[in-house]
């Protein structure tokens, strides 16, 4: 895989720096988190005009036919600002899904508005017991004589669902009989009757909500792609989002360490600025590296998104997603004890990126979910 940027694509994630330097300074983002604003529509706006929504988005539904890398350098740029915005829900892992579960017209249909940013979905997927997996399903679809479905079930953690137009939601098809089918995705408007939405405040500033389906009805067209076929469709969009919350982090990282590299020199002890000493040189070292292993380690997940088969791809993700996760917790957490008490106070950036680390490993699975799945997926292969 080469991982040489292309002229437009060094273009692109300059285009988010530039956004993220000059109207999503430290105190810009502090006034957003005061406002209680989920999304702010000028910023959703500035999205969709400079192609960022649509850039990994096939051309045939309104994208820009980007891939990964696209998503990976707009991600890595946002989590350096810690941007708040539903980019991660809803223009990566609601319209990836979608992309991958939609039938042709179904695609045509509903990718344009969301390249366009005039319409916006969030996945909804994760359930209590499944901790941040796609499996297990306890949400049921029931069908109804005449044609469509009930809704019934909770789901947890759907982010970018405060402003969502519709969510896509995972259930299972019951007969009349009560078996189940295999899952399935269904697009559900957010002011169906029965839909119930619980906004939650995210540690970090962020939002995500609780989807409450009470006998929620769909008409029959809103089943995505063929019954019982949400499983490639949601490994897709999963995938994606875990590498643009990796990508996220390690843009977090990087400007964590710009922030304390600066401080140490700025910072003043017994006449000299503590970074001449060599014991917070090392620490510092230290946080180099980590950040080095774990953009390896995101590079090793572009190139097996790219080439692995799903099996091995699945494994990929979920080590990414552990040893990312621990990383960015790592570094971030370093970041504060070296700037002493200030880095633990609310007015300082640099504590606000330790808390993104310790919400993202949340997200998706924790890493200890990740590593047990790893586990399991090793003794299988050892035992045969």
């Amino acid at each position: 895989m080469n991982f040489n940027l292309t002229d437009e694509q060094r273009l692109l994630q300059d285009s988010v720096r530039r956004f993220v330097e000059k109207d999503y300074d430290f105190e810009a983002r502090t006034a957003r988190l005061r406002s209680g604003e989920p999304c702010n529509s000028r910023h959703w706006a500035t999205f969709a005009e400079n192609g960022w929504l649509a850039a990994a988005l096939p051309e045939a539904g309104g994208g820009l036919g980007g891939t990964i890398i696209e998503t990976v350098l707009i991600s890595g740029e946002l989590g350096r600002g810690l941007v708040v915005e539903p980019y991660l829900g809803s223009a990566v892992l609601a319209a990836q899904t979608l992309a991958a579960a939609a039938t042709p017209a179904q695609a045509d249909a509903l990718l344009p508005a969301l390249a366009d940013g005039s319409r916006r979905f969030a996945l909804a997927y994760g359930e209590a017991p499944s901790r941040g997996l796609p499996e297990p399903v306890a949400t049921r679809a029931e069908p109804v004589a005449g044609g469509g479905y009930t809704l019934h079930g909770t789901k947890t953690l759907v982010l970018g669902g405060c402003d969502a137009d519709a969510f896509i939601v995972s259930a299972v098809v019951t007969d009349n009989t009560g078996a189940s089918a295999l899952c399935s995705l269904f697009l559900v408007p957010a002011d169906t009757q029965g839909v119930q939405c619980v906004p939650l405040r995210l540690h970090d500033g962020s939002w995500a909500v609780e989807v409450v389906l009470d006998g929620a009805f769909v008409p029959a067209d809103a089943l995505l792609g063929d019954a019982g076929k949400a499983q490639d469709a949601l490994a897709h969009g999963l995938t994606h989002g875990i590498a643009a919350l990796c990508a996220e982090l390690v843009g977090g990282m990087e400007k964590t360490i710009e922030i304390t590299a600066d401080y140490l020199k700025m910072r003043k002890q017994f006449g000299v600025p503590i970074g001449s000493f060599q014991a917070l040189q090392h620490r510092m070292a230290e946080m180099a590296a980590e950040l080095e292993i774990a953009r390896s380690m995101l590079y090793a997940l572009l190139e097996s998104i790219e080439n692995d088969d799903a099996g091995t791809l699945a494994g990929t993700v979920s080590q990414a997603k552990a040893l990312i996760g621990r990383a960015a917790r790592y570094v971030c957490g370093q970041g504060i004890q070296l700037h002493g008490g200030i880095g633990m106070t609310e007015e300082y950036t640099v504590g606000h990126y330790f808390k993104r680390a310790v919400v993202a490993d949340v997200l998706f699975g924790n890493a200890d979910l990740h590593e047990a799945r790893n586990a399991r997926a090793l003794q299988a292969t050892l035992g045969k």
